[in-house]
């Protein structure tokens, strides 16, 4: 039995690694793909690139709470499987894509799967014991940031055998893993802890009413979105921006997010549980705004392809606001609501990346069109540095307004 738990944990790991590596390989190459799809410059491709993202979170957003019921009924192991051999038919669409509509249709089949990070982790609470739960779900950390220095990188490399050839490795891998999964993956989920399916709980906006009946986070819950909806900046236009800017290639892009990935793992996995203990949340919220806040503005100045890497290690440091942040809104509520509360928080982040690319890259689009009132590619890193600038404004007031009563 604990043979098997520790082979069904270390497939689930493989499956998320796979996942993320798949998105991250595309990355690098999508600029190009859109642009040669519709004939039009790169600029110009980018909000177009924006609705691919946006049509992804929308549809996750919708299913994601429907998978995760579904699999509460039926089990995780079709649930999973389902979900990668949704992941693999989307990358073959993408990699035979015609014209734009396919990238679009491919991306709707990949939302609706896409639900394999939610049903992965009850895989892993339903096999984990009490001594290994809090191991097992670091996993999916680390999978997440090894999937995401690899994948870019990789996307990178394989861009040289064609523009297409990172989606076949994509389809390949999440095939080969489903077809791996269908025969050794034992189900986790006993038929007596099963339930029935209930369409009220999949409510993907169920979560979101938590915030409206708990006021005393409300405010924060604004800054954490705000967070995340000024890093879209970066997330949703990193490689138009670079590939219309400087002129950056497929692997250069690649090299760039797999640089993200490791700045990001650094300041996550070190450098947050060196400083936050020292300086309290609070400070590490404030530095940490301010440093994202510098890395934007000097993204939106950049004049030379060099200066963005060098940009990247502000900008990555300001990672350590993030964790604080979350600590903070956890502390005002009680153990009982933990779960609801952080099912709350990734709804506003859905959210932020449904609205995010849209509002970033329609507005690199137009400032570098011949329509813009002055020529500006960087203009919406201000943007974002805005957001963060907002939302350091509004946790510093709430979190010096609750000192003071305390």
């Amino acid at each position: 039995m604990k043979d098997s738990r520790k082979a069904a944990v270390g497939f689930i790991f493989v499956t998320l690694l796979i996942d993320v590596m798949g998105w991250g390989l595309i990355i690098p190459v999508m600029p190009k793909l859109i642009s040669e799809l519709k004939g039009i410059p790169v600029n110009e491709a980018s909000s177009d690139g924006a609705w691919l993202i946006s049509v992804y979170a929308i549809t996750q957003f919708i299913f994601a709470p429907l998978i995760g019921n579904l699999s509460d009924k039926y089990g995780r192991r079709p649930v999973l499987l389902f979900s990668l051999l949704g992941f693999g038919i989307d990358y073959i669409i993408l990699a035979l894509a015609p014209d734009y509509s396919w990238l679009f249709a491919g991306r709707i089949i990949a939302g609706i799967t896409g639900a394999s990070f939610t049903t992965a982790a009850a895989y892993i609470a339903d096999v984990s014991t009490a001594e290994t739960r809090a191991k097992n779900f670091g996993m999916i950390g680390a999978a997440f940031g090894l999937g995401f220095v690899i994948g870019p990188a990789l996307g990178g490399l394989l861009a040289g055998f064609g523009i297409r050839a990172p989606f076949y490795a994509a389809a390949g891998l999440c095939l080969l893993n489903a077809l791996y999964g269908y025969f050794v993956l034992p189900e986790s989920l006993s038929k007596e802890h099963r339930r029935p399916f209930e369409w009220r709980r999949a409510n993907p906006f169920g979560s979101l009413q938590f915030l409206r009946k708990t006021p005393s986070i409300g405010s924060l819950a604004i800054s954490f979105f705000l967070i995340y909806l000024a890093a879209q900046a970066v997330q949703g236009n990193w490689s138009f921006f670079t590939i219309y800017r400087f002129e950056w290639s497929e692997g250069m892009v690649g090299l760039s997010l797999a640089v993200v990935g490791v700045l990001v793992g650094a300041v996550q996995a070190g450098l947050t549980r060196i400083i936050t203990p020292r300086i309290g949340n609070n400070k590490s919220i404030y530095l940490g705004l301010l440093l994202y806040t510098a890395g934007l503005v000097l993204f939106a100045f950049a004049t030379q392809g060099w200066m963005m890497f060098a940009f990247l290690v502000p900008y990555c440091l300001g990672g350590i606001a993030g964790p604080s942040l979350q600590a903070i809104l956890a502390e005002h509520v009680p153990p009982s609501q933990q779960g609801e509360l952080q099912g709350a928080l990734t709804s506003l982040m859905s959210l932020t990346t449904i609205i995010g690319p849209l509002i970033m890259n329609n507005i690199f689009e137009y400032f570098t069109s011949p329509q813009a009132p002055f020529y500006f590619p960087g203009l919406f890193f201000l943007l974002g540095a805005f957001f963060m600038l907002f939302s350091l404004l509004i946790a510093w007031y709430v979190l010096r307004k609750e000192k003071k009563q305390v």
